[in-house]
C-alpha cells in the first residue's frame, strides 16, 4: 500500500443505519465488527468484512451498550451503562450473562482489556462533569481506581500492558498511569491537554501511539507514547465517538460516527493492539 492510500476515511456502512448512539466498535477473529445501537436502540449490531449488517443481538432488560472489547475466550464484553453491568456474550449461543454489576457506577461507558483479561472501564457523570475508574477481574470483582476525576471517556492500555490512558471529554484531558501486573494505577500524569473539542473512545496500535477520537471536530488524532500529535485524519462526519482496528491485517482503523449513524475507515501503518493480541494468541 503506498503512503497515499494510508489516513484517507471513506464511507464503510450506509449513513442511517445506526442510531446516533453507535458506539464501541470491536472486532472479532474472523473479521466482523460489532457496534451497538444498529437500526435501534438495545442492539448489537454487526457487520460483515464486506460492510454488510444485521442486527447480531438484542440486549435485555433494558440493557442499552456503549464499549465493547473481547476477552481471551473470544466472548463479547458490553459495557451496559444503563442497567451498571458488564455484560459478556457468548458468541456461539448469543447467551448474555452479566460480568459485574455496580450500582455505585454512574455509567460504565467505555472498557479496556489487559491480556489477562482484566477489564478497566471509565465512569462519566456527565451532568456534573466529574468521573470515576473501574477495575473489572476476571471473576467479576469490582474495584474503584480512582473517583473525584473530570469527565473520563476513553480508556486504553498500552501495547506493553504498563500504562493505562483515560481521557477526560470536558476537560479536554489525556491522562497516563503507571499500571502494574496486578491491575493497580499509580504515577498519574498529564500525556497531552486538547485546547478545543472534545473527545471520545481511544486506542492503541501495536507502536503504542493513541488514536483519540475529536467529538465535534470529526478527526481521529493520532498521538505518540510521548504525548505528540503525530497527525489529524479528517473524517466526513463529525460526532465521532470511538474506532477499533480490523480488516485481515489490523491496520483497518473503523470510527463510529453518531451525527451520520455509520462506520468510516482508513488504512494505517501498524496493526491496532487488542487485533496483534488476538493474533498472537491464534498463533500458539
Amino acid at each position: 500500500m503506498t503512503d497515499d492510500a494510508l489516513y484517507r476515511s471513506t464511507t464503510f456502512t450506509p449513513p442511517g443505519g445506526f442510531t446516533s448512539g453507535i458506539e464501541g466498535p470491536g472486532c472479532d477473529a474472523d473479521g466482523n465488527l460489532y457496534a451497538v445501537n444498529f437500526a435501534r436502540q438495545h442492539t448489537i449490531g454487526k457487520v460483515t468484512p464486506e460492510g454488510e449488517s444485521s442486527v447480531f443481538l438484542e440486549l435485555p432488560d433494558g440493557s442499552i451498550g456503549n464499549g465493547i472489547r473481547f476477552d481471551s475466550s473470544e466472548r463479547m464484553l458490553i459495557a451496559d451503562y444503563t442497567n451498571h453491568n458488564i455484560l459478556r456474550v457468548e458468541m456461539a449461543t448469543r447467551e448474555v450473562t452479566v460480568l459485574a454489576h455496580e450500582p455505585a457506577m454512574n455509567q460504565p461507558n467505555d472498557i479496556a482489556i489487559a491480556d489477562d483479561d482484566t477489564v478497566f472501564a471509565s465512569d462519566p457523570n456527565w451532568q456534573e462533569s466529574t468521573g470515576q475508574i473501574w477495575r473489572i477481574d476476571s471473576d467479576g470483582v469490582v474495584t474503584t481506581l480512582e473517583r473525584g476525576m473530570g469527565t473520563t471517556n476513553g480508556i486504553e492500555v498500552s501495547p506493553d500492558g504498563h500504562t493505562l490512558y483515560v481521557n477526560e471529554t470536558a476537560q479536554q484531558n489525556v491522562w497516563a498511569y503507571d499500571l502494574s501486573a496486578s491491575g493497580d494505577v499509580t504515577n498519574k500524569r498529564l500525556l497531552l491537554e486538547f485546547a478545543d473539542f472534545g473527545m471520545d473512545g481511544m486506542r492503541c496500535d501495536v507502536e503504542g501511539a493513541l488514536y483519540i477520537t475529536r467529538w465535534g471536530k470529526g478527526t481521529v488524532a493520532k498521538v505518540s507514547p510521548a504525548g505528540d500529535v503525530l497527525r489529524e485524519i479528517e473524517l466526513a462526519g463529525k460526532n465521532c465517538t470511538n474506532l477499533a482496528f480490523g480488516g485481515p491485517d489490523g491496520r483497518t482503523c473503523y470510527v463510529t460516527v453518531a451525527d451520520v449513524g455509520n462506520v468510516e475507515a482508513f488504512r494505517v501503518e501498524a496493526p491496532g493492539r487488542a487485533w496483534e493480541m488476538r493474533r498472537a494468541r491464534r498463533a500458539t
